[in-house]
């Protein structure tokens, strides 16, 4: 077994960067160490302003780490525990502040995805080349947002067009038979802008577990967005994107079409008053082929209607929102629809060097009733640099299709759905503290998250029957640290967290979630290269609820370089996993043919794998 340790240094390695923040660097740059964000306020803050923690992944941060999968932008980040069933488009459960792979809302351009049968976002299928900009905002977020948001709430926005932008071709290839090919066209006229952008990539990838064979993915994405910008201040947009293929696994593979479409419109009613409402429809669709042969889709359509008051330096977001889900299987649902209506509110009050944030919403959801969730965070910025802040919110998880209306009967064990079920609760409290300056941050934030009628899976020992309820309790403890330096020269950042999970019931850790997590990201740059490298540390977690195996920690290594040979063209390579480290976050279990007749395996990573790629930008 190997264990982890994480000495205080390492909790303070970018602070060794303050010596050489002796000068004041381009605003620019400042707003680099406290970018705008839009995700934790319902409207366009500083991080520092939102009163929330927040982690912002930059396109040049992608550009530059160029990421396997999606869930290699959000491995070791502040909070953040990934899980998934292997390399390559495997099923990919994400734990945010020690909630449930449930418990985390995922948002593409405002569009929210997710299957409403398993209730988990399809992270293992979103392709990063079509991402620009990602926001992680940590803590109970369901008065902002609704049901799941009980560990936080993860937005990816997608590409834009930029300045002087016409197209771009780019080919990779690497370990594995791993091929890809990323190619996009960008126009902007007067006040409307277009883009269109699409990434092929398939590979043979590798084995599962010990012995096993390789197993492959494929993928094929598309994004389109136009967009158009009145002269008196809002606009209106179109987004459109898929992502679909085809992912292997132990015991067979699966279809899969992820799609996301929204319509939004802005306008600027009054200089006290601008609203906008955005059309989204979202689906997931999965065909599953092999030993346990399934269908599982979902249907999303919502309205939102957000409206934003200024009174001075006071602002009030009134909003509501409709939802309907839809799904619909090989298996049978007593009921395969259900609506969710929603109004929200949130007050946003600034007194000097103090902000004081309220947030209302009250959800009504026609298969669980009422929900009412609120919020309340103060902030107080003592200099240029410090601030302090405080908060507490509500939170719940609504029961998935599944746990409600799922029928599964069988002579060997039946499943049935309980359509009583209440929804998941949360109560978090948390403290931050934070310093901003010139050329670095630091951030500290504390956290406790109390979740009652934890969602548990029950069965009868006499005749396998099983079902949901509501039968347990958790308390989450955590401490988290991020830290950032930037200059023209270098760019460094790195985020340690410590997290308590425990059932209350049972006194158990709660499982798949590693306690200790470290992450760091150097880069060098020059004038027309880079050099840099990424390591991710996680302590050692349980796979099972009852604390009976335990899956030990590990660190990776990546190493990447850059560079600009010619006017258009670049070039880059990757070395991920250089130390070969063949770990595992979670286990599975198949048939044999000898007593006990089932073993559990461990679910392996790929190791140490290189990619290379060169690409043209026509325009620049």
């Amino acid at each position: 077994m190997h264990t982890l340790k994480f000495p205080a240094v390492i909790a303070g390695i970018s602070m060794m960067a303050l010596p050489l923040a002796v000068a004041a660097q381009s605003s620019d740059q400042t707003e680099q160490l406290d970018p705008i964000v839009v995700t934790a306020t319902l409207g366009p803050k500083t991080v520092g302003e939102s009163l929330s923690s927040v982690t912002v992944i930059e396109q040049a941060d992608i550009e530059r780490q160029k990421p396997a999968e999606f869930r290699d932008l959000l491995r070791g980040q502040p909070g953040v525990n990934v899980v998934s069933d292997g390399s390559y488009g495997k099923t990919t459960s994400l734990f945010l502040r020690g909630a449930g792979s449930s418990g985390t809302v995922l948002l593409l351009d405002g569009i929210r995805l997710r299957s409403g049968t398993a209730g988990i976002p399809p992270w293992q299928f979103m392709p990063p080349e079509l991402m620009e900009r990602v926001e992680l905002v940590r803590g109970a977020k369901s008065s902002l947002y609704g049901a799941d948001a009980v560990g936080g709430v993860v937005q990816a926005f997608t590409l834009e067009p930029k300045a002087n932008q016409q197209a771009w071709a780019e080919l990779s290839g690497g370990s594995h038979n791993t091929r890809e090919t990323f190619a996009g066209v960008a126009a902007r006229s007067g006040q409307t802008s277009l883009l269109a952008s699409g990434v092929y990539s398939d590979t043979d990838g590798t084995n599962l577990r010990a012995g096993g064979d390789d197993k492959g993915f494929r993928n094929a994405g598309g994004l389109a967005k136009v967009s158009h910008r009145f002269e008196q201040g809002g606009g209106a947009g179109v987004t459109v994107f898929q992502s679909e293929g085809n992912t292997e696994f132990e015991g067979g593979d699966t279809d899969y079409m992820i799609r996301a479409a929204g319509l939004y419109v802005e306008a600027v009613a009054s200089d006290y008053w601008r609203t906008r409402i955005q059309f989204s429809e979202a689906r997931d669709e999965q065909e599953t082929f092999g030993s346990f042969p399934s269908v599982y889709n979902t249907l999303s359509r919502s309205a939102r209607w957000d409206n934003t008051l200024t009174a001075g330096v006071h602002e009030l977001v009134l909003g509501s929102e409709v939802m309907v889900d839809e799904v619909d299987g090989s298996d049978e649902f007593a009921e395969n629809s259900r609506t969710n209506a929603a109004v929200f509110g949130q007050g946003r009050l600034n007194f000097g060097a103090s902000d004081l944030m309220l947030s209302l919403r009250l959800d009504d959801n026609e298969a669980y009733g009422k929900e009412e969730t609120g919020g309340i965070a103060f902030g107080h910025q003592f200099d240029r640099s410090h601030r302090v802040r405080l908060s507490y919110a509500t939170s719940f998880r609504a029961p998935t299709f599944n746990d409600l209306y799922l029928q599964i009967p069988s002579d060997f064990g039946s499943y049935f759905g309980n359509p009583d079920l209440n929804p998941e609760k949360g109560q978090m409290v948390e403290a931050g503290f934070s310093g901003r300056y010139d050329t670095w941050f630091w951030d500290v934030a504390l956290y406790q998250n109390d979740v009652d009628e934890l969602i548990t899976y029950v069965f009868d020992p006499a005749t396998f029957d099983g079902t949901m309820e509501n039968v347990e309790t958790a308390r989450i403890r955590g401490v988290e640290l991020a830290s950032g330096f930037q200059t023209d020269d270098w760019d460094i950042g790195a985020a340690v967290t410590y997290a308590d999970t425990e059932n209350r019931d049972t006194g158990a850790r709660l499982p798949r979630r590693a306690s200790k997590t470290l992450r760091l990201d150097v880069d060098r740059l020059f004038a027309q290269w880079s050099v840099g490298g990424s390591l991710v540390a996680e302590g050692n977690r349980y796979n099972d609820a009852a604390n009976t195996s335990l899956l030990p920690g590990f660190g990776t290594l990546d190493l990447r370089a850059a560079w600009n040979f010619l006017p258009g063209w670049s070039a880059s390579v990757k070395i991920d996993n250089v130390l070969d480290r063949r770990y595992a976050t979670s286990q599975g279990g198949r048939s044999i043919d000898a007593p006990p007749f089932f073993e559990t395996f461990d679910y392996l990573a790929a190791g140490r794998t290189y990619m290379a790629s060169v690409r043209y930008d026509f325009g620049r």
